[in-house]
């Protein structure tokens, strides 16, 4: 028996300066689902019983670490999509991401992005 009783799934989340630009962003850039909640707070539907809340916070500071992973079957195709709508790409020099911001070097194929707000997002080959 759980030590815990859920009464739902468990959902993650984190904040960001300007809502409606993160609204913009992840629906219009990134094509996702998103559904207003309460007290001007918005929610991804990233699958049927998986959503990240997103907040907004005065004086945001953004993680300094990847906060959400995108895996997708063809890394090419989605720095591609991505940049055509005008997504910058961060280069790591020190880790060896190439001149599209793609790293290749072990692990999974992978490239890191920022939302408006500075947060820090990936696609991954996967």
């Amino acid at each position: 028996m759980p030590t815990i009783e859920l009464t739902r799934a468990p959902f993650t989340g984190f904040a960001v300066d300007d809502i409606e630009a993160a609204r913009n962003f992840y629906s219009e850039i990134l094509g996702l689902t998103v559904v207003d909640g309460e007290m001007g707070l918005i929610n991804l539907q990233l699958g049927e019983r998986n959503e990240v809340l997103i907040y907004p916070r005065p004086n945001h500071v953004p993680a300094a670490y990847t906060i959400l992973n995108f895996p997708v079957a063809d890394i090419e195709a989605a720095v591609d999509a991505l940049t055509a709508k005008g997504v910058v790409f961060e280069h790591y020099p020190d880790m060896g991401t190439d001149e599209r911001g793609i790293f290749r070097h072990g692990g999974p194929l992978i490239a890191w992005f920022t939302d408006p707000a500075g947060n820090v997002l990936s696609v991954l080959q996967a």
